[in-house]
C-alpha cells in the first residue's frame, strides 16, 4: 500500500476525491430522502469536505511534483479544519450544553449577523448540534466525519513526505 503512494500519487488523490464525493452524496441522501436536517456544524463540515474534494481532484490533474505537494499541503489544511469542526461537534454530542436551544440555522445566522459574530455562534453549537440522529457501529455522523477527515489528513501528509523525499533523492544534473 505504501508503494502505491510512491508510484501513483495522482490515483491516491483521485480516490480521496471520489470517496469525498460519495460521502457528500450520502449526506445529501440523509438530508433529502431520510429527512435528517444538518445543524450549523454539519454544514461547515460539508463545506470543508467540498474543499477537500476540489483540492484533491484539481491536484490529481497535475503531474508536476511541486503542484502535487502544494495541493496536498492545502488538503491537509482543509481536512484538518474539517477534523477540528467534527471533533468539536462530537464533543458537543458527548457533553451536551446545559441549556439546549435550537437556535438559528446556518443560513439564517449568515443573513442576520455579521461574519465575525456568526463564526463563534457556529462553534458554540446549539441543541441541534448536540442531538444524535444517526449512528453506525456506535458512532455518530460527527464521529465518522472526524475519522474521515483524519484519514484524509494522514493520506495528504504521507503524500507530502513521499513526494518531498523523492524530490530530495533525485540526482542533480548540474
Amino acid at each position: 500500500m505504501i508503494d502505491w503512494f510512491d508510484t501513483a500519487p495522482r490515483r491516491v488523490l483521485a480516490l480521496v476525491s471520489a470517496i469525498g464525493v460519495g460521502m457528500l452524496a450520502y449526506g445529501l441522501y440523509l438530508q433529502h430522502v431520510v429527512g435528517l436536517e444538518p445543524c450549523p456544524m454539519c454544514i461547515v463540515q460539508r463545506y470543508a469536505l467540498v474543499l477537500v474534494v476540489l483540492l484533491a481532484a484539481l491536484t490529481a490533474t497535475s503531474n508536476n511534483r511541486g503542484v502535487l505537494i502544494a495541493g496536498s499541503v492545502l488538503m491537509v489544511g482543509a481536512a484538518g479544519f474539517g477534523a477540528f469542526v467534527a471533533a468539536r461537534h462530537s464533543w458537543l454530542q458527548w457533553y451536551p450544553p446545559e441549556v439546549s436551544s435550537c437556535g438559528r440555522d446556518f443560513y439564517g445566522m449568515i443573513e442576520t449577523f455579521p461574519l465575525q459574530r456568526v463564526i463563534p455562534m457556529i462553534f458554540r453549537g446549539s441543541g441541534d448540534c448536540a442531538r444524535v440522529d444517526w449512528t453506525f457501529l456506535g458512532g455518530s455522523l460527527a464521529n465518522w466525519s472526524f475519522v474521515s477527515f483524519s484519514v484524509f489528513t494522514l493520506v495528504a501528509l504521507v503524500l507530502i513526505v513521499r513526494l518531498a523525499r523523492r524530490r530530495a533523492l533525485r540526482p542533480s544534473h548540474a
